[in-house]
């Protein structure tokens, strides 16, 4: 849905494989680049210029290893990590407002029973 989709990420800014990135980082808490990669399906030389662009909107850090110094672990900052709540709060807030506004209460009722289906298949990706 558009509506959605414009929510979710407030802006056309980010590609695809840039927000799976930052949802990537969101759910851990240090990942290395090569890692990055393989989850999100991509050359490294690309998560390379991935990991650039974010890190100039100020969304990621980078730490060395403390064992191995060619190793550098990324990290959402603060501020990353504060516009994935954002964006997350926006949707759900945008989703909540349209469900009350479009749907019957018996629509309302058919969801709530169909959501334990669909985060089965949400949970089978």
């Amino acid at each position: 849905h558009k509506g959605l989709r414009k929510q979710l990420y407030s802006t056309n800014a980010y590609s695809m494989t840039e927000i799976d990135t930052i949802r990537h980082l969101y759910h851990s808490t240090s990942l290395l680049p090569s890692e990055l990669a393989v989850l999100t399906k991509i050359k490294t030389q690309s998560m390379s210029q991935i990991l650039n662009k974010i890190e100039k909107l100020g969304l990621i850090l980078r730490t060395p290893s403390e064992t191995d110094k060619r190793k550098v672990y990324i990290s959402l900052s603060a501020f990353g990590m504060e516009m994935v709540k954002k964006i997350k709060y926006d949707r759900e807030e945008w989703l909540k407002s349209v469900i009350e506004k479009k749907l019957t209460p018996e629509d309302m009722e058919l969801l709530a029973k169909a959501l334990p289906a669909l985060h089965k298949l949400i949970e089978n990706k």
